[in-house]
């Protein structure tokens, strides 16, 4: 309760706004019915009181996150909060990754100067931190340094960047949100600009893992109940592409699929407004990476011109992606 008053305390002050206000007791009340008697809800209540202390702060003076931001892991740990803020909801017992002995050829090309890039789905907000969490026991500095393409969301969001804060993050506008509000689309476009100089720079100076989810967003529930993994935006693994082939360091590219849906489910439709409803849930969580995809020569690839290929070569890895998820979300 102690937690609960601190928040009408605050949000009486005007330092929260209302609707603010609403999805922390509503995210704060999920969790901790999904924990049910699981873990000591003393501790829970401390999670969340740190985290309104940042959301205050967030407010009052936003975090100026840069085209990279690099993990803030002093004199507060931000990413050793986030992976504590999430881990009690999984269950890690029923959780599983798959493929783990490509985790091990990706640390050996890391460990040699090369990039990887990971083409992945993207379901909810915390992924960086399931990864992680996913990885802690076997790969644990592998997903402590990847790096991770993101949204504005997650950086101009209060809610969402405290955790963000935490990440290595390439801070980028997606084509969803570059046009909204007009005004601002040059500055958007700037920035992005910024943000793909930086990339080459990464790249350039090799050993780093790039996550990015070419469908630009989250995946969706269909009519039907099931998930459906967003399709691939062709141009933005062309870019990827691109930068690889100018890079003095060889880059790998690898599919990469999430099933994390359930763990904090987005909402239906994609809002332009920040702030969305958080209702977290105890779940498994999963993950499957596929081999090294040979992005020149693929299936079908035979005979197409660039814009073609580009194309199917977007297709082909969505297919990958889908494979694999299917195979970890029918097997939990």
């Amino acid at each position: 309760m102690e937690y609960l008053h601190k928040l009408d305390l605050l949000t009486a002050k005007g330092k929260i706004p209302e609707k603010f206000a609403v999805i922390l007791k509503q995210f704060y009340a999920g969790y901790l019915e999904a924990l049910a008697s699981s873990v000591n809800k003393e501790s829970i209540a401390v999670l969340f009181d740190q985290f309104l202390d940042m959301i205050v702060e967030q407010i009052k003076t936003p975090y100026p996150f840069k085209p990279f931001h690099k993990s803030i892991r002093e004199p507060f740990d931000y990413y050793r909060y986030g992976l504590n803020f999430f881990r009690p909801l999984v269950l890690f017992e029923e959780s599983k990754v798959l493929n783990l002995q490509y985790f091990d050829e990706i640390n050996q090309f890391l460990e040699k100067g090369d990039n990887v890039v990971l083409l992945a789905n993207h379901q909810t907000e915390p992924d960086p931190q399931a990864i992680s969490l996913l990885l802690e026991k076997t790969h644990a500095r592998l997903a402590e340094d990847m790096i991770f393409v993101a949204g504005h969301r997650v950086i101009s969001d209060p809610l969402c960047a405290p955790l963000s804060k935490g990440r290595n993050l390439l801070c980028i506008f997606s084509k969803k949100h570059i046009e909204n509000p007009p005004e601002l689309k040059e500055e958007k476009q700037t920035h992005n600009q910024r943000t793909m100089k930086q990339m080459t720079q990464l790249l350039s100076g090799g050993g780093k893992c790039i996550y990015v989810a070419p469908s630009g967003g989250r995946d969706r529930m269909a009519e039907d109940g099931m998930i459906e993994i967003a399709a691939f935006d062709p141009q933005s693994i062309e870019l990827f592409w691109l930068l690889s082939q100018h890079s003095e360091k060889k880059t790998h590219f690898y599919p990469l699929s999430l099933a994390t849906y359930a763990l904090l489910p987005p909402p239906q439709s994609v809002d332009k407004e920040l702030g969305e409803a958080r209702h977290a849930m105890r779940t498994p969580i999963h993950l499957a990476l596929g081999r090294e995809i040979d992005m020149d020569k693929f299936p079908g690839s035979e005979g197409l011109d660039k814009r073609q290929k580009r194309k199917v070569r977007a297709e082909y890895i969505w297919g990958l992606v889908k494979a694999n998820y299917k195979l970890i979300s029918t097997t939990a």
